[in-house]
């Protein structure tokens, strides 16, 4: 089968999601398919361009005219299908429901070609509260606009358990992980210090570009008020918005006096983030995507958490982790994160990294993309 997987934006080998949307494209390869990724990026003299796998479909040119262009113009894109037999096109959902993506896919569905939507989030309408006014108005555009531009669609992929969402009917998958990439963590030993009666120090760590649904304000509240013998320490790995460190940490790192005791070490990668996974004994999901409007979701840190072999903690429903022994559950509200119970489960914690890595052997972006196609094709 050939399959398309578009994307509406370019990527950057800093982000998190532009790894996920390399590894499901690897995932779809790995079950035999011929998959060619198109996206929306600035070539090297500076003009936007449309790409399949690196090679330009459509130049825009240059300035304000050609920014609008590409925002509805994906005529290239339905006579590459055409042109190369495309099967099945595969869309991460942009918020960016419009008349013209409507076009698009109801071309493509006359076509005979069938067409999914992921849409990463859902709901995501809350999560644009806290943005910035433009992102807020296009929001609102899309709003206008989803039900018709799914409707054009075979169905839409979720990582929630909603059946059905805009009208459409849903694949429910689970956010993959990629072994090869994904590095198990290499600290057997880092629990014996709680497992004495001089309990010393634990170490935990958040990885994520940090918004408000990840709310490790709650770990910062649960850490001042924790006053038992065992040094705490939060290693939070990821950009954090000034808007947010004002919001959410500066006046709870002055209030608890834990400046020395919550470290921000920014973006990391390959070696130097290992480095602080081997530090780490408990990893922080996400604790507030009650703020959102989401309760249940399956999102990929989680997976990654237990692809490393660290135990961790988050408070939505996530069915593939929810009964796990290396699982804590955090209630879904405003309350700080009782540390004393993360001690207290670390004392007792037995299993393996390699162990833990096992129980998600059947969560391979393979194995999931596959689903997807089956769905489709069956």
């Amino acid at each position: 089968m050939k399959i398309l997987f578009l994307v509406y934006h370019g990527f950057s080998e800093h982000s998190g999601i532009s790894k996920k949307i390399h590894y499901q494209v690897k995932g779809l390869r790995e079950n035999g398919y011929d998959v060619r990724l198109c996206y929306y990026d600035f070539a090297a003299d500076g003009h936007r361009c449309r790409f399949v796998d690196g090679s330009v479909i459509h130049d825009y040119g240059t300035g304000k005219w050609a920014g609008l262009r590409q925002r509805f113009d994906y005529g290239c894109i339905f006579d590459y299908c055409v042109r190369e037999g495309i099967e099945f096109v595969y869309a991460r959902c942009f918020q960016n429901a419009n008349p013209w993506l409507i076009r698009f896919f109801s071309k493509l569905r006359n076509a005979g070609i069938h067409a999914v939507t992921e849409i990463p989030t859902y709901p995501y309408d809350q999560e644009f509260k806290s943005f910035e006014w433009k992102m807020r108005m296009e929001l609102k555009v899309d709003q206008l606009f989803r039900r018709r531009l799914y409707r054009q669609m075979d169905a839409v992929v979720t990582f929630s358990d909603a059946r059905e969402i805009f009208g459409q009917r849903t694949i429910n998958i689970s956010n993959g992980v990629d072994f090869d990439s994904i590095k198990l963590i290499e600290n057997d030993n880092a629990n014996d210090n709680l497992k004495t009666q001089n309990l010393k120090q634990l170490h935990l760590i958040g990885v994520a570009e940090v918004h408000p649904w990840h709310a490790f304000d709650r770990v910062l509240s649960g850490m001042g008020e924790y006053h038992g013998p065992v040094h705490v320490v939060f290693h939070i790995v990821g950009g954090v918005h000034p808007n947010q460190m004002d919001r959410y940490f500066t006046p709870l790192l002055g209030k608890y006096h834990l400046h020395d005791r919550v470290i921000f070490h920014g973006q990391l990668f390959g070696e130097q983030l290992d480095s602080v996974f081997n530090q780490c004994q408990f990893a922080i999901g996400s604790l507030g995507r009650h703020r959102s409007g989401i309760t249940v979701i399956k999102t990929l840190k989680n997976r990654e958490y237990a692809t490393r072999g660290i135990p961790f903690i988050y408070s939505e429903q996530d069915s593939d982790f929810d009964s796990q022994p290396y699982v804590l559950k955090a209630p879904a509200d405003e309350s700080p994160v009782d540390i004393q119970k993360i001690i207290d489960f670390m004392e007792h914690f037995t299993m393996k990294p390699a162990e833990i890595r096992h129980t998600v052997e059947h969560l391979t972006w393979k194995i999931q993309m596959r689903r997807v196609v089956d769905a489709i094709a069956g």
